[in-house]
C-alpha cells in the first residue's frame, strides 16, 4: 500500500508515531510531592508538623524570617534534612511569604553630564572620605573640593567631625 501511495516507511511509520503521542495522556513534570520529611536520625516527619514548626519560628515579632532562615532553623533546632525549596513550598502553602521589593534603578548623577566643560573652575564637585585611628578609637573625615576638569583638588578640610558648615 505504501508503494502505491508513494510514500517511504519511514515517512509513514513517523507519522503514526506522532499520532499515538498526542492520543497518549500527558506525563506529569516532576516528581510527586512527598508528604513528610526525614530527620538526621531517620525518622519520618509530616509536612503538617513541619508547618506547626514553621509557624512557631516565625511566632516572634522581633525578627522577620525569609524562607532561607526558616529553613536554617528547622535543620538546627528540629534535626531536619529539608531542603530550602520544599520550605519554600510549605510556606506559600501557609501564606506567610512576603511579596518581593521592587528593585528600584539607580538614577544617574546630572550634574556634570549635562554640561561640557572646557576650562578649569567652571565646575566643582565635593567628596568626603573617612578613615579609622585604631589607638585613639576614632573617625576622623577629609572633605576635598575637586575640579572636575582636571580632577585636581581646589581644598580640602580634615578634621573628627565631617558637617555642612565644614564644607560651607
Amino acid at each position: 500500500m505504501i508503494k502505491f501511495a508513494g510514500l517511504s516507511k519511514s515517512t509513514y511509520y513517523y507519522h503514526i508515531s506522532i499520532e499515538n503521542k498526542v492520543k497518549a495522556k500527558p506525563e506529569s513534570v516532576g516528581r510527586p510531592i512527598v508528604g513528610y520529611s526525614l530527620t538526621n536520625d531517620s525518622c519520618k516527619v509530616c509536612d503538617e508538623k513541619i508547618k506547626e514548626y514553621i509557624m512557631e519560628a516565625i511566632q516572634d515579632d522581633a525578627f522577620y524570617y525569609g524562607y532561607h532562615k526558616i529553613t536554617h532553623t528547622l535543620r538546627r533546632e528540629h534535626n531536619l534534612v529539608i531542603n530550602h525549596k520544599k520550605v519554600y513550598r510549605l510556606c506559600k502553602e501557609l501564606q506567610i511569604l512576603k511579596n518581593q521589593r521592587a528593585i528600584k534603578p539607580q538614577l544617574k548623577s546630572t550634574i556634570s553630564v549635562n554640561r561640557i566643560i572646557k576650562k578649569s573652575n567652571e565646575l566643582w564637585e565635593a567628596d568626603i572620605k573617612y578613615g579609622y585611628i585604631n589607638r585613639e578609637n576614632k573617625f576622623f573625615f577629609v572633605l576635598s573640593i575637586i575640579d572636575v576638569f582636571d580632577r585636581s583638588i581646589i581644598d580640602y578640610h580634615m578634621g573628627y567631625r565631617g558637617t555642612g558648615s565644614d564644607a560651607a
